[in-house]
């Protein structure tokens, strides 16, 4: 209902300037002060007082006499304070909402028949997922959630890079030294059985002997040269270690969760001759330049000059990206890239080259987030030193569990079992380490810190996730008294939440708090419509705080079940209602929503 009244908001504003003669380039349509009872407000007087000669309360003032309410569906009024003018939310809005919400796909919006290929991750194939780049699966699976919510169809892609140095090193070291020159393995799973030859390879080629380390590097570079080369037998062994390895991060990310659609291997653009095409063409280019024994792009706006061309022929990681993304163009109607900070001008040069090869780069958008960081300090796979995501995971989970079970009072105990604090440990403990680094802006460092994720009572995921576990208790405390009533068994959760919603009797949600609750529940569409525009799923987070604390209001002051029958079938709806708005909320930027806590 919201994005149907902002439409009607932008309607009036527009026809109202129109009839004043002034410009409605700017409607400046925006969330209302705090103080005012509205659900839209627009702050176009500010801009337009210059033109007008008069101040902004009065041009504002001009411009809601100039707007007729009685023809609008869902707004009832239009008032003005000081230099807004105000929209306020008519009883259609309120019913129409609480209506829509009773919908458990409610917040996804229709089908778009747009394609989306969201490419995330695409860390580097040579051990385990460390903790300094978990932002960006968790951002690019949330980013790839929101916009399949806001009706796209959505591919996730995890782009392998097998073609560079690094691989050709872990390839040489797997197949040069024994199981017994290597220490045992952090834990059971092959990319931690596999990164103990990355490591040793890299400690051998910066300790041993010059002529043995030329040795080593003559087999590297015969590794790199016969990828290049199309040589079968060259990407069938890459292949076995690029895959065991992948093999087993797979499972790590899977636990966030973030799961892929496909793994594009950057070889793939080597095997079907596309690198090669593409070098064709980018030394035809007038900016393509020889220097320094390579073929380089010499890009305007750039003082870094873009190579794609070794003087041995071999192409670079760059170069087989550049054939990649053409390949995203022409299987889908957008792409988008998460991206690591380090890497904004190396994404700048590339989208410069696509430019240049003709490409409409308009349909590739980049996100760029900054790094997590602990306070153990810094983080670093090559060296073995870092901290793995598995051991986060692993210690969120402990820690859920150890809060989950403080909390629990002898009637709880009796009602949970084992299985259900394990279960409720997971959801906890793995939510709040993806929602506290999903609810941040990107580009905005962070420290991870347990007491602020992991605190029931301050904004963060079991905050929110509590909420939701309560919503279910009251709806599942309802079913039990209405089939005690009728002196049949008490039916299980699975029952459709529509059941208890009336088909009447909205009006008897008149209190403040039971408006303020519809209002931010009402406004859940369009979230997810802003988030996917902007690629900003942490306004997904941020939304549902605010449900999570307007619904606390509501349950504070509103009774629900022991309400008079009309008064407690509605807030029933409005519980039912809110459900729906936290658990998609939360869905769409990937955290569990459990039913009991």
């Amino acid at each position: 209902m919201f994005i149907a009244l902002r439409a009607e908001v932008e309607d009036a504003l527009d026809a109202a300037l129109t009839e004043l003669g002034l410009p409605t380039d700017d409607l400046g349509i925006e969330e209302p002060p705090e103080d005012v009872d509205a659900v839209l407000a627009s702050s176009a007087a500010f801009r337009l007082a210059g033109e007008v000669g008069a101040p902004p309360p009065k041009v504002a003032a001009d411009v809601a006499d100039a707007i007729d309410a009685d023809p609008l569906t869902y707004v009832s009024e239009v008032t003005t304070q000081g230099p807004y003018v105000n929209f306020l939310p008519s009883e259609a809005y309120f019913a129409e909402t609480l209506e829509a919400a009773a919908d458990e796909d409610y917040g996804r919006l229709p089908d778009r028949d747009t394609s989306v290929v969201v490419e995330h991750t695409s860390a580097n194939p040579t051990g385990p997922v460390h903790v300094g780049r978990a932002r960006n699966p968790i951002i690019g699976d949330a980013v790839a959630r929101v916009l399949d919510y806001a009706g796209y169809d959505v591919e996730r892609h995890y782009y392998v890079n097998d073609a560079g140095r690094q691989i050709a090193v872990f390839t040489w070291a797997y197949e040069t030294f024994d199981e017994s020159d290597l220490p045992d393995p952090e834990r059971d799973s092959p990319e931690y059985e596999m990164v103990r030859y990355y490591r040793k390879g890299n400690a051998f080629l910066e300790d041993a002997d010059p002529e043995k380390v030329e040795e080593a590097e003559a087999e590297i570079q015969a590794i790199l040269q016969g990828l290049e080369e199309g040589d079968e037998s060259t990407f069938e062994r890459v292949a076995e270690v690029v895959d065991t390895v992948l093999g087993g991060m797979r499972r790590t990310l899977a636990r966030l969760p973030a799961e892929f659609d496909e793994f594009v291997k950057e070889t793939r653009f080597m095997r079907d001759d596309s690198t090669d095409e593409l070098v064709d063409r980018l030394q035809e280019l007038d900016c393509a330049v020889y220097e320094d024994d390579a073929w380089q792009l010499d890009l305007p706006d750039f003082e870094k000059n873009l190579v794609f061309l070794r003087s041995d022929g071999t192409s670079l990681y760059t170069t087989r990206d550049l054939a990649h993304h053409e390949w995203k163009f022409d299987n889908y109607d957008r792409a988008v890239t998460v991206l690591g900070e380090d890497h904004k001008l190396q994404a700048d040069q590339l989208s410069a080259a696509l430019e240049l090869l003709g490409n409409d780069t308009e349909q590739l958008r980049q996100v760029f987030y900054s790094w997590v960081n602990l306070p153990e300090g810094g983080m670093s796979t090559r060296e073995g030193t870092g901290i793995d995501l598995d051991d986060l995971l692993d210690e969120a989970i402990d820690r859920a569990r150890e809060e989950v079970e403080s909390r629990l009072d002898d009637r709880s105990r009796g009602e949970l079992d084992e299985d259900d604090i394990e279960r409720i440990a997971h959801q906890v403990g793995i939510g709040a380490v993806r929602y506290d680094i999903v609810s941040k802006q990107p580009t905005k460092g962070i420290t991870f810190e347990w007491d602020r994720a992991l605190d029931f009572e301050a904004q963060s995921a079991p905050y929110v996730q509590y909420v939701h576990a309560r919503c279910c208790g009251i709806l599942s405390e309802a079913r039990n008294r209405a089939s005690d009533s009728r002196a049949v068994e008490p039916r299980d959760d699975e029952v459709e939440d529509d059941e208890l919603a009336p088909s009447t009797g909205f009006e008897h949600l008149d209190e403040p708090e039971e408006r303020d609750l519809l209002r931010v529940v009402a406004r859940f569409p369009a979230v997810i419509e802003e988030a996917a525009e902007d690629l900003q799923p942490h306004s997904v987070a941020t939304y549902t705080r605010d449900l999570a604390e307007t619904f606390n209001a509501f349950y504070r002051e509103c009774p629900v079940l022991d309400a008079d029958p009309e008064t407690r079938a509605a807030r029933l709806a409005l519980v039912a209602a809110t459900r729906h708005a936290v658990a998609n909320s939360l869905d769409a930027v990937g955290v569990e929503a459990p039913t009991s806590m």
